[in-house]
């Protein structure tokens, strides 16, 4: 008996549900990549879970018994796109990993960071208006501000804090859809200030 009293699993009964943890996993890692695939063509706003669904090949009910609704759908795209892009900073080949010049990380990062911003603006717009103040404390934020702080050491500036936020701004999810919507900045018009910004403030 387990302390819950009830009967430990064995044999078929373990393998089963070893095979229906990883057909949960698969599905969920079919449904964020089918969603990404939407997402990045025509905006999160368009996108339905009827669609996520039927390009992942699942039925409606599966995704909703995953992610609970669409917005949860959404923050676990986020956090899924977060990761890689984490992943691509800390681990990854050059320029956006180790190996290349701060100052080319520094603009490989803003790139990937304004893409990854772009692509699921409505979303974090969201999640920033609630946060007020505490927009600064949110992990994805967090990990973005520490990753340029410690470029921008790289590159000599002593006390990066003002230098990391000044150039965090315009790659945050208001400010990227101000400079696209009402500006109307393409994205690489947005991409090139900010990297000519980025070389200002590096020196």
């Amino acid at each position: 008996m387990g302390e819950s009293g009830g009967t430990p699993l064995v044999g078929d009964d373990l393998l089963a549900q070893r095979d229906e943890r990883a057909d949960a996993a698969q599905n969920r890692a079919r449904l964020l990549d089918a969603a990404a695939r939407l997402v990045a063509e025509r905006g999160a706003a368009d996108v339905t879970m009827d669609e996520v669904a039927a390009a992942a090949g699942v039925g409606k009910g599966t995704v909703f018994r995953r992610f609970g609704s669409r917005t949860g759908l959404m923050r676990a795209l986020i956090d899924h796109d977060e990761r890689k892009l984490q992943h691509g900073f800390l681990f990854g080949p050059p320029p956006l990993g180790p190996g290349a010049p701060p100052l080319e990380r520094l603009l490989a990062y803003g790139r990937a960071r304004l893409e990854h911003t772009l692509a699921h603006r409505d979303i974090l717009n969201q999640a920033l208006e609630a946060g007020g103040m505490q927009r600064y404390t949110m992990p994805v934020v967090m990990a973005s501000t520490t990753h340029v702080r410690m470029l921008l050491i790289e590159l000599g500036v002593a006390r990066p804090e003002v230098a990391a936020l000044a150039l965090e701004a315009p790659l945050h999810a208001d400010a990227a859809a101000f400079l696209s919507d009402v500006e109307g900045l393409s994205t690489a018009e947005i991409v090139q200030q900010w990297e000519q910004l980025a070389i200002s403030i590096a020196g």
